[in-house]
């Protein structure tokens, strides 16, 4: 079993998208369930609606999964764990204030020390434990050896118990931390491989730990992805509008599109064009890159349109607000010059928004307008063109500004033969 566990607290990124899109190939190939865990224990993060727009993406990104589980309704076995580790002396209630916590960390640093909580608590007589009115925490006591854990990208690391330490598993409040019930988690799901940002990489030795000191005795298997950077060489933050899947979508990057790139950085794909059913015969984990991975807004479009001229030109023009396959097709000449729907959209918008007529060839169009309103019907261009002429005894140097503007909007642009050639249809619509 795998599992893309996301929190409902803000829009989907690219990195978490990567994240689910690696989880639901490996998962095809390895012939397991994915199962998606919506992280909602802290509620006042949480903002309504969100685990439903995740749900969403990952439908029109094709990723497949079995069932969906929400944290917050599993917190009695997060608690029946937690009680488990009390009665076997594993975890013990920690006292210690917020505020002499606070100054032991301000101690290590002025000593520069990594700080390290001192097990205070953790050897306490059972009547100090039983008497004490005060609000406590569960900490599971840090381990007594190095906690080692092989990483399918990073490779074999390891931790001393100290950077484990003894960390808290249950707050004041009754509720888990999120290691622990991370841990606990993926121990009910049976989880095989936990594939995740490398954000996560010290929380790993603690998930493991927690699932050994409950007697788990299976290996969970980890693969933590490098982080992304932006063209600045900076890691892409949470905060960076132009790192939201949402925001993407709305610019006019195709979903096919943006998978194709997310899952082809710091990787060596066989082809530049793909979809993730082809990646499902091909992607490994070996092949990933140890080193952060580069995102290329400009790479990105340069795959966006090329899964733009591969689209049918019907299903094309439904992003341009049409469903005919003559305006996918003329949609599909202005890829010379526009890389998503969105900018297609605009172009096409153009084409059929009213005209005012105005500059050095005015008067030339003006003529030309009135003489197209009364023309009839031609299917080529030539025939087209040539009644025009005749008609409005136009043939200045003018006539073909002119009439290049009138079908399209703008004074340069694609052949105007080539753009009559899938307007023909709407000239009546265009030249209003």
């Amino acid at each position: 079993m795998l599992r893309f566990a996301t929190s409902p607290t803000g829009d989907m990124q690219i990195g978490d998208l990567r994240v689910a899109l690696f989880n639901y190939i490996m998962s095809k190939q390895r012939n397991e369930d994915l199962i998606i865990r919506i992280e909602d224990i802290d509620k006042e993060k949480n903002i309504e609606g969100k685990d439903e727009e995740i749900l969403g993406l990952l439908s029109l990104f094709d990723i497949e999964y079995s069932h969906v589980i929400y944290q917050s309704e599993r917190v009695r076995f997060h608690t029946a764990m937690a009680l488990q580790l009390i009665h076997d002396k594993k975890a013990f209630s920690c006292f210690c204030s917020d505020e002499w916590l606070e100054k032991k960390r301000e101690e290590a640093k002025e000593n520069k020390k990594e700080y390290s909580y001192d097990d205070a608590c953790r050897n306490l007589p059972d009547e100090l434990v039983i008497d004490n009115m005060n609000p406590f925490t569960i900490r599971l006591g840090r381990p007594d050896k190095t906690v080692v854990t092989n990483d399918l990208i990073k490779g074999e690391i390891s931790f001393e118990p100290d950077a484990v330490d003894s960390f808290i598993v249950m707050n004041q409040d009754k509720t888990p931390t999120y290691n622990f019930a991370c841990a606990v988690d993926d121990m009910l799901s049976d989880i095989s491989l936990v594939i995740r940002d490398e954000d996560h990489m010290n929380d790993t030795p603690k998930q493991d730990y927690i699932r050994a000191s409950l007697g788990y005795e299976k290996k969970v298997q980890y693969a933590h992805l490098p982080i992304i950077l932006n063209d600045n060489g900076e890691e892409i933050g949470k905060r960076d509008e132009t790192a939201s899947i949402k925001w993407l979508l709305e610019e006019g990057f195709l979903p096919e599109a943006i998978s194709n790139y997310l899952i082809s950085i710091g990787n060596k794909p066989p082809q530049e064009i793909f979809d993730t059913k082809d990646a499902i015969e091909w992607f490994t984990l070996d092949s990933l890159s140890k080193s952060p991975a580069c995102f290329s807004f400009e790479l990105l479009k340069h795959i966006n349109k090329e899964h733009l001229k591969n689209m049918d030109a019907t299903e094309l023009s439904r992003y341009v607000g049409f469903a005919d396959a003559n305006i996918g097709e003329l949609a599909k000449i202005y890829l010379e010059e526009a890389s998503t729907t969105k900018e297609l959209k605009s172009k096409v918008a153009t084409i059929f928004a009213t005209k005012e007529i105005t500059g050095e060839f005015a008067e030339t169009a003006q003529i030309m307008a009135e003489t197209i309103k009364g023309a009839p019907y031609f299917e080529e261009y030539d025939d087209f063109k040539n009644y025009i002429m005749k008609e409005s005894g136009l043939n200045d140097e003018n006539f073909l500004k002119a009439l290049r503007f009138l079908l399209t909007g703008a004074e340069h642009g694609p052949d105007v033969a080539l753009v009559y050639k899938y307007l023909k249809n709407y000239i009546g619509e265009i030249v209003k």
